[in-house]
Order: structure tokens, then sequence, then C-alpha cells
């Protein structure tokens, strides 16, 4: 059996995705960082365990025909899982992911379709958050953290973002060292730059900035504005979030308006959109679009229906279908969100949709404070589910059942999950036919997926 050091030679048959290759030596499974199937590789064994073990690839002795040049350089990041095989190889492992999930949550009869591609396949990510340290040497590092540790790898160029947002970094990064401000260090909880936070309009390319900083004010912050604002002029806003918490979390509580404004607009399914530094919002806009408009297929509203659309966030599901239901209710468990999705309701001149605080866990008071403030009470023939990627609680399921809608329509950017809970709702007297995946995240191992439940007895 392999041991930890030894240096092995096999044939590569599968991916992850995470961006492992997968192959067998002496009978165990081998996971082999950058390799991808049919390449043969001379590999070192960096972890070995009683069922698996992980190598790092040494030499690609024969490389795969469908391998490619790698479209992103950086090697510690990994966020890119599918970065060395052509695109179509990459839609079709994520097909294989979503089919593999219901299979194995015993759903065998639900079809998958060919995942829908991604317009773009780079330069498509439209928010990104930076993690900002120092070297021994002063070097600033903006980048991502490596995978497993809270090393922070370069990557302020990274070829999933939009092109304006590396222009933005590199004219920070002069400024810091300009100004001499250090940033956050972990260790001594000393320091003052955590992160680098920013979003992009897709309609009018403008960019809120947010500097998350480990201090009460900034230094030299009129100086950094007019700068960035000069420079770069299609960053309409700079915004400062205080974290001054010893925790992982990107966000502090504490908010201040240093430059333009605090919001960015964005048109999406339809319907206009005020964002904020804060709130929820698809990061593929042409994708997100795509999906949106699959989802009001699917939901097939008259103005007979009550639509109830859970982790509604900013309101932007439910309001792209508003005007085919007759009423839209919304429950998200952020109040800045339900904030937002009350103004961009009005922004759109939407009336028919009400949007209430709730947690969706919560099931037993889900419903009664919105009927309450109504003054009566809400029947939902239609449920739209956009849950985390930790997908919907077991009484959430049971919830939506009893109130029995004749029409789910569950977007999931986790395909386990999904599969988990369709299968949940199966076992409550629904069906589907088919999971639709959309690539959502191109090259990375990510994948959302809409599916359309139906009661049995409708059918």
């Amino acid at each position: 059996m392999p041991k930890k050091n030894d240096i092995i030679t096999l044939k590569i048959e599968d991916l992850t995705n995470l961006g492992f290759g997968v192959g067998k030596s002496c009978g165990m499974v081998v996971f082999v960082q950058d390799a991808v199937p049919e390449d043969t590789v001379s590999a070192r064994i960096i972890k070995a365990t009683s069922s698996y073990c992980v190598a790092r690839l040494e030499r690609i002795i024969t490389p795969s025909p469908m391998r490619t040049e790698a479209r992103c350089s950086n090697t510690r990041c990994r966020s890119c899982a599918y970065k060395n095989v052509p695109y179509e190889y990459e839609l079709n492992f994520k097909r294989d992911d979503i089919r593999n999930a219901f299979v194995k949550a015993g759903l065998c009869d639900v079809t998958v379709p060919p995942v829908n591609p991604s317009p773009s396949e780079l330069g498509y990510r439209n928010k990104a958050q930076y993690p900002v340290r120092q070297t021994k040497d002063g070097e600033y590092v903006i980048g991502f953290f490596a995978p497993k540790s809270h090393n922070v790898t370069e990557a302020s160029d990274c070829p999933l973002s939009h092109p304006d947002f590396h222009a933005v970094l590199t004219t920070l990064r002069e400024l810091f060292y300009e100004y001499s401000i250090p940033a956050y260090d972990e260790k001594s909880g000393g320091g003052i730059i955590r992160h680098i936070y920013m979003r992009r309009s897709h309609e009018s390319g403008k960019i809120l900035l947010t500097l998350v900083i480990n201090s009460d004010t900034l230094p030299h912050a009129d100086a950094l504005c007019e700068r960035i604002s000069r420079a770069h002029p299609y960053v309409s806003g700079i915004m400062l979030n205080i974290n001054q918490a010893d925790t992982n979390v990107i966000l502090g509580q504490r908010w201040q308006r240093l430059f333009g404004d605090d919001y960015i607009l964005d048109t999406l399914g339809g319907v206009r959109l005020k964002i904020t530094a804060p709130s929820f919002y698809q990061v593929n806009h042409d994708v997100a679009d795509a999906i949106y408009a699959r989802a009001r297929e699917l939901a097939s509203l008259t103005r007979e229906d009550t639509l109830l659309d859970l982790f509604c966030g900013t309101g932007s599901i439910g309001l792209s279908m508003a005007r085919d239901a007759g009423e839209v209710i919304g429950i998200e468990i952020i109040p800045d969100a339900i904030r937002c999705a009350e103004e961009n309701a009005r922004i759109n001149g939407i009336e028919n949709a009400h949007f209430f605080v709730g947690d969706a866990t919560d099931t037993r008071g889900l419903l009664a404070s919105a009927e309450a403030k109504l003054g009566r009470k809400i029947s939902p023939t239609v449920v739209v589910l956009d849950p985390p990627r930790a997908g919907c609680d077991g009484e959430l399921i049971k919830f939506v059942s009893e109130i029995s809608p004749k029409r789910i329509v569950y977007i999931s950017c986790n395909p386990q999950t999904l599969a988990r809970d369709v299968k949940a709702f199966f076992d409550y007297g629904y069906t589907t036919e088919k999971a639709e995946g959309w690539d959502m995240f191109a090259l990375t191992g990510h994948v959302e997926s809409v599916v359309c439940l139906t009661r049995r007895d409708s059918n």
C-alpha cells in the first residue's frame, strides 16, 4: 500500500469538483492535485489514510487528450477546479455531480439534462472579497485564503473576477504602500486593512467599493477616496466597514460611507434592483437572469396565485414573478435585506409584493406575523425556495408540504442538499421529473440547479 512520501505512477480515471484527479494504486484510491482524467502521472503521496491517499503531482508522464493549458496560473488558491480541462468537459462533470447526488439519494428516475453553460467562462464575477495581509518584508498580499488555512495567496488578478476589480486593487496596493497603512495581522490582532470587498453593476459598470478595517477610522481616508475616484471614475461609492472582532466573519456591524453612493443599481429578471454592500446578489448576472426566467416559467403563475418566496433576500426572484401573480409574500431573516426588498418593490412600482422578516427554520410562526400585519390569512399556492448551501431544514420541508402548494420551485447551489431535500418532498407526496443544471460558477466546482416539484395527486 502507498505510504507518505512514496512516489507512484498511476493513470487518472476521474476528476472531483475540488480539482483532484482520481486514480488507484494497489487498489487504494489516490487523489492527485491538478491531474485530469486520462493523464498518466508521477505523484508523491503527501497524506495516507486507511481508505485513501492524497498526492502532489510531480510530473505528467503522458498528458491526457483532454488536458488544456491552465486558465489560471495560481496553484495555491485552488478555487478553479476545472482550469485544466475544456469547458465542455467541465459541464459534463457538473452534470455528473447533479446526477450522482440524485442517484445517491435514491432518485434514479430524475433525469438531468446537459448543464446550461455560462455565456462567459472568465471575468463573470460581479462580487469579490479579498483578504489583505503583509509578509515579513512588508509586501502586501491581496487575494484569497488557500484551502484549509488562514494563509492568503496572491490573487488580485483572479481571472473569474471582472478586470476592473484588478485595476482598483492595483491602485489600492499602491496607496497602502504610499501611506504606510498596515494590513491586519491575525495573530497579533493589529493592523488595519482586513478585506477589500467590491460589487459591480452589470448594467452600468459602476463599482461599490468597501474597505473592511480593524480600526475605528481609516488613515488618509479623504486622500484615498480622491485618488481612487479620480483613477477609476466607475467607482461610484466607497464604504467603510468596521470589524474589530477576533472572527473569521468578513463583515462587521458598523458601516460608514466615505464617498459617493452606498449602493449600485442593476436590472435582473426584468426588475430594477438597488444593491447595497451587504445584500445578497447572484455573482453571475447573465446566468442568474436565465435562471430567474426559467423559474418564472416553471412557477406558471396566474393572477389567482399567491407566491411564497422563502429566503427571498432583497426580493429579486419574487419581484421578477410579481407581474404574473396575484400576490407575492417574501420572507427573509435579515432585516436589511427586507428593507432593500421593500425599496426594490417601490422602485419598480410593484404593489402586490409584501416582504417580512422571518426565520425559515421557525415554521410555527412563519406566516403568522405576516398574516397579523396584513390582517388576513395567507394561502400560498406556489412556493419558491432558494436556500443557502445547507439546504432546507426538515421542519421547513414538512411545513411547505403541509400548506400544500401546487408547485414548489427549488433553486439550489448544492446538488447534494438539493437531492436530499427533494427526496424528503417525495416522501410528502411531491414529485419531479428532472433537475436542471446552470453553470453559475464557471471553472469552479460549484453548480446551480433548478427543480420544479408538483403534488403527485395533481399529475
